[in-house]
């Protein structure tokens, strides 16, 4: 691991500015994933500043019904608020899906939308990554691609966002609020929040240099049932070959979004206006353009599967 500097912010508008003052400096908190990617000398940060004392670590009701929920606050405690069991169903099981106990009483909200790919490539600093070094190549492509994107990949990347909290606040239409370094604010759809590869894959959010996420906002309620079904190679600590977040309603309406299968959250309205019609014609619209490699092309028959036995469960 390479010497860096430490401060710690007393405000999340300090935070931002200090990040901003220096171009390598990376916000820490949990650490979970950062940790990890600095010992291996993927991320080489030159700066760290500790947010833990920012008192981001509430979850309080809005005006409007629904939860705010501070950027510090630990994976456990989310998944334990009696709040989001009873109203987000599907937030609580994705982040149990999610790690180990040890690593959710660490990891936060913020730090969980921000993980970065668990690629092995991008993990050999030996193999030629565009994610890690723009430029290089992908070794995925062409390379062993099992547990790869495909939906939204690219030429330059072939990576899939591992999170299986992003999945179900995609799924909940969830808000990401920030603040830049000038102070000014802004609150953005986690629909937009991360970014498809293209020919800029280690662009992996829309987030602007030295901006700091300080909450993830819930909308009210919509009722339902939630579902979330992980499909992995181990049965514990393992990441999503295929996950579904499913929120579905008594009219056979609703809403479903994948994991597993591309760089961010995938979820097309488009796919779920067919919900009333099935989990075939949802499949279909889903996954129509999918680019799958001859070693993950069985991700699209799991992903009908997995999908057809949670919409299942859902009609009871």
């Amino acid at each position: 691991m390479k010497s860096f500097t430490y401060e710690r912010a007393a405000s999340p508008a300090e935070a931002a500015a200090a990040a901003s003052r220096v171009p390598d400096a990376k916000f820490i908190a949990g650490g979970t994933n950062l940790l990890d990617l600095m010992k291996l000398e993927i991320e080489t940060p030159g700066h760290l500043i500790d947010v833990n004392g920012l008192a981001l670590d509430k979850i309080e009701p809005t005006n409007d019904g629904g939860l705010r929920i501070g950027a510090l606050v630990r994976n456990t405690d989310l998944a334990a608020d009696a709040r989001v069991r009873r109203d987000y169903g599907v937030l609580s099981r994705a982040l149990l899906a999610g790690a180990s106990g040890q690593l959710r009483n660490k990891a936060t909200t913020a730090g969980n939308l921000l993980q970065r790919t668990r690629c092995p490539y991008f993990y050999d600093t030996n193999m030629p990554c565009n994610k890690r070094k723009p430029g290089s190549g992908c070794a995925a492509i062409g390379g062993f691609s099992r547990q790869h994107a495909v939906l939204g990949a690219s030429e330059a990347c072939i990576a899939v966002h591992p999170s299986d909290m992003a999945v179900a606040m995609r799924v909940l239409d969830a808000t990401v609020e920030t603040v830049k370094a000038d102070g000014t604010t802004r609150s953005i759809a986690i629909a937009d929040f991360h970014r498809l590869p293209g020919d800029t894959p280690q662009e992996e959010t829309v987030l602007e240099g030295g901006e700091l996420i300080t909450a993830v906002t819930l909308p009210k309620p919509v009722g339902g049932t939630h579902i979330y079904r992980k499909v992995r190679d181990r049965a514990s600590y393992a990441f999503a070959l295929v996950s579904v977040a499913v929120v579905a309603q008594r009219d056979g309406t609703g809403r479903v979004a994948l994991g597993g299968v591309a760089h961010k959250p995938w979820r097309l309205e488009a796919a779920d206006a067919q919900m009333p019609r099935g989990a075939k014609a949802v499949h279909e619209r889903l996954l129509a353009d999918a680019k799958p490699t001859s070693d993950n092309a069985f991700k699209l028959p799991l992903v009908r599967r997995t999908l057809a036995s949670a919409l299942a469960e859902a009609k009871g």
